[in-house]
């Protein structure tokens, strides 16, 4: 299943592809305040479908995730890393930007992220 995704006003958009059945509410200092729900994937999954000059990155405690964000408009679609047991590149997709998924019928695990 392919989904289309972007950030509020459409500089940032991305294709991806994947079954999303589950997402993370994470409590992070980030997370917290951003609201956004996470699912995760190979970066193999993921297609900028924008450029990637259009983006903003912020990182912060370790600086492992590569948080990126929309300088207009502010939102956070996505974040990029490497899986910490399998060194594997990895995407954290904000699953509110893709449209078409109806969040209602996500199993949302909470995640404490505040304590790592």
């Amino acid at each position: 299943m392919t989904h289309h995704g972007s950030c509020h006003c459409g500089r940032i958009a991305f294709d991806l592809q994947g079954q999303i059945t589950e997402a993370m509410d994470c409590n992070c200092s980030m997370c917290r305040r951003r609201g956004g729900l996470l699912a995760f994937f190979p970066r193999s999954a993921f297609t900028l479908t924008t450029p990637d000059a259009d983006g903003a990155t912020y990182r912060f405690n370790k600086g492992h995730i590569a948080h990126r964000f929309c300088p207009v408009c502010g939102v956070a679609p996505y974040s990029e890393g490497t899986h910490p047991k399998t060194g594997e590149a990895i995407v954290a997709i904000n699953v509110r930007c893709l449209p078409e998924v109806d969040l209602a019928t996500l199993a949302v695990k909470p995640v404490d992220g505040a304590s790592l």
